[in-house]
């Protein structure tokens, strides 16, 4: 009953910040420089044509009829036509989008193996060399740009040792290790900044934790000491490390845009660069909504997820 209360209070919260995102959307797309009709129309570019594509296209309505056309087909589930390949836009992002989920839940995989166990470390080992070491690596990964260890990674990697393929993406489903040779490297690039966030994080937690009564009686009680870090702190430490790892993954899916550009793989976030060159209203629309609508569902997850590890607040 608490879960559904809390959905329910989530959605109403959610209705007008994605009608504020739309108008924002709507409204940005319009400074975009350039007409997408000229772009449209070939190299001739018949004034007969022109005006046809933009008496099809709306173009030639005021901005709040547009935006009036535009949001109440999306309330229908028509996110619109694509300019430059006349594709329902929401066929194209459902194409696009397993793509990049693929991507964000190997890199999260990589993140939670690497960030967790070197803040639990972190913590168990503080004030020694260990702890030095994970705070290093954790700063590299916040530190270093995607782009910059992704065409390093290639070089040295992809051109120099041979051992993956430089770019490319192989579905699952066709091949499960050739896929996996295609995603490992753009991976590792996007799960680096997230594995020092949880670093960072599962440290502070556990520290909190480890200087909590409980643990400290349990110490006196003869509890040995894997037992009272494995059992009792780190239980109570994952409740705000549960919740992150829920919005970061929404923020993998908004922020695999460089990754996906470096390594050129067909997901969600080159379909948005793309159409922002190419001026594709409708797609960069569709896009950027469905980014929205994400962030709103895993933030909405993270509440569930923080009820689920913490009984406290189910009280």
């Amino acid at each position: 009953m608490l879960v559904l209360r809390i959905l329910m209070n989530r959605t109403l919260t959610a209705i007008p910040t994605l009608v504020l995102v739309s108008i924002i959307v709507f409204s940005l797309q319009q400074l975009l420089p350039g007409d997408p009709v000229l772009t449209l129309a070939g190299e001739e570019r018949d004034p007969v044509v022109l005006d046809m594509l933009r008496e099809k296209y709306h173009l030639n309505d005021p901005v709040i009829v547009q935006y009036g056309y535009w949001i109440g087909d999306v309330v229908q589930g028509d996110l619109g036509i694509s300019l430059r390949t006349d594709a329902p836009v929401t066929a194209l992002i459902i194409q696009k989008l397993p793509v990049t989920l693929e991507l964000s839940a190997m890199s999260m995989l990589i993140a939670l193996v690497v960030g967790v166990p070197l803040g639990i470390l972190a913590a168990v080992r503080r004030g020694t060399i260990w702890e030095g070491l994970a705070n290093i690596l954790a700063l590299s990964g916040i530190s270093i740009p995607n782009f910059w260890l992704g065409i390093l990674l290639i070089f040295v990697v992809a051109v120099h040792w041979r051992l993956l393929p430089a770019s490319g993406y192989v579905p699952f489903a066709q091949d499960p290790v050739q896929a996996f040779k295609t995603l490992i490297m753009p991976s590792l690039v996007l799960a680096s900044p997230t594995a020092a966030y949880l670093m960072r994080h599962t440290r502070s937690a556990m520290l909190e934790a480890l200087n909590a009564d409980y643990v400290r009686t349990a110490h006196a009680k003869g509890v040995p000491s894997a037992v009272v870090i494995w059992k009792h702190a780190l239980r109570n430490a994952l409740a705000p490390i549960v919740t992150l790892v829920a919005l970061l993954f929404g923020e993998h899916i908004a922020g695999a845009v460089l990754t996906e550009q470096v390594f050129s793989i067909p997901g969600f976030g080159k379909l948005m660069v793309d159409a922002v060159f190419t001026r594709d209203y409708a797609v960069v629309q569709g896009v950027v909504l469905c980014v929205a609508v994400g962030f709103i569902l895993f933030n909405m997850l993270a509440d569930i997820l923080y009820l689920v590890v913490n009984p406290r607040l189910r009280k």
